[in-house]
């Protein structure tokens, strides 16, 4: 009797696996250190606060407005080459800016950390899982965010226990051979842009998605001006961004301002930032969350529930943000919902416009997303500064969340349609 054939596992999960590790590597290293680096930085270059805050502000633009032409690529030509040479081009910036000595260097260094990036954090990372998964889609995405979801956690000691260690020219050189050795060849081995190129389906089954579910929209155009002028057509594609730009929004506003909002209100500088810091833990605590609920009932509602949590937080802090009760309950109300956009967009948008040109049409919310995320912090604290307060501020956030929760809910009715007249 012949032995049972081995198990074959199913490169997909391969996939989720180095994302989950690559990922994690490049947002410590190209996003959070930053964090860190800026105080021994600012300190022996004799940067101002507002230099080093500009530098950053830089990198996040770019690397919204590159995500665009890096989608286009990922829907034609698949991810392996572009995120291994990203991987590169990021590992020797990295490397650059431990010789920054001067503004205009910083700025140069940053503006091209900002634009590689692109090739290589959670938007093409989320489009190559897209493209190997369907029904097990939530679950492979909540596989690589959930790892992820730690990398600010691993970063940020780490990189000021090097910085203590080589000063911080050294650690950024030791961080850049840290991130080269840790993508740049498990990106290039193990990353395909689809299961046909191994002769497999989603999710390692027999049979493939309904065709509608992976096709998608008809091509209107090979230029990405096409592509967005058809996208923004779709009442289906406005909600969806209307719902993830403002959510976001929210989000970084109270990432950037809670600390100083606590201060104003009496709260030690202890609490205030271990309740900061308490918000990102939660949001992995809301992707699993979030990730169970869909199981039971549609994602867009699930969703717009922890957006609705949120907006609960926010009324909660603007009424009894003075009290550790209040300021502890804001925080468990609305890290439940922190996180919750980083899955829930590719998941959505992937059902509704299918798998063929995903990548692009993630890109074109990302940079109405990046607009937001921008110029809310901004915003908040130009309202702070002309009223001598941040009630108008928590208004805002309050109505970013409010509008979150109904365009979300206006776009999971219309995908409902959509997709029963496609099957039609």
């Amino acid at each position: 009797m012949s032995p049972p054939a081995p198990v074959r596992v199913f490169h997909g999960w391969r996939i989720v696996a180095v994302l989950a590790v690559t990922e994690t590597v490049s947002w410590g290293v190209l996003y959070y250190a930053f964090v860190v680096f800026q105080v021994p930085m600012g300190d022996e270059l004799g940067f101002s606060p507002a230099v080093l805050g500009g530098a950053f502000s830089l990198a996040v633009l770019l690397t919204g407005l590159v995500s665009v032409p890096v989608g286009r690529w990922l829907d034609a030509r698949g991810p392996r080459g572009l995120m291994t040479t990203g991987s590169i081009v990021c590992a020797l910036l990295v490397a650059a800016w431990s010789q920054v000595t001067s503004v205009t260097g910083l700025y140069l260094v940053m503006a091209g950390i900002g634009a590689a990036r692109a090739a290589v954090l959670y938007d093409p990372a989320f489009a190559v899982v897209i493209r190997w998964f369907h029904a097990k889609r939530s679950t492979a995405l909540l596989a690589v965010t959930v790892v992820a979801g730690f990398a600010s956690t691993i970063a940020l000691p780490a990189s000021h226990a090097l910085i203590e260690a080589l000063g911080w020219r050294g650690a950024l050189l030791v961080l850049a051979g840290a991130l080269a050795a840790l993508t740049v060849l498990p990106h290039w081995l193990v990353l395909r842009a689809e299961p046909a190129d191994l002769g497999m389906h989603p999710d390692g089954a027999e049979h493939p998605p309904p065709r509608h579910l992976v096709e998608g929209p008809p091509d209107h155009g090979s230029s990405v001006r096409a592509t967005a002028g058809w996208a923004l057509r779709q009442p289906l594609f406005r909600w969806y961004a209307a719902a993830f730009a403002a959510q976001a929004c929210a989000v970084i506003v109270v990432a950037v301002h809670l600390v100083p909002f606590l201060l104003e209100h009496g709260h030690t500088a202890a609490f205030a930032a271990t309740a900061t810091g308490t918000l990102g833990a939660l949001s992995v605590s809301g992707r699993l969350v979030l990730t169970g609920a869909a199981r039971r009932i549609p994602v867009g509602v699930a969703t717009a529930v922890m957006f609705t949590l949120q907006a609960t937080g926010v009324l909660v802090l603007m009424t009894a943000g003075e009290t550790v009760a209040g300021a502890a309950t804001f925080v468990l109300l609305f890290g439940a919902g922190f996180g919750v956009g980083t899955i829930a967009r590719p998941v959505l948008l992937a059902h509704g416009f299918g798998v063929a040109r995903y990548a692009t049409l993630a890109a074109l919310m990302t940079v109405l997303t990046t607009v937001a995320t921008t110029t809310g912090p901004f915003a908040a604290g130009l309202a702070r500064t002309v009223t001598g307060s941040y009630s108008p501020a928590l208004v805002g956030v309050l109505m970013l969340c409010a509008a979150a929760t109904v365009s979300l809910l206006r776009a999971t009715r219309l995908a409902a349609s959509v997709t029963q007249e496609a099957v039609r």
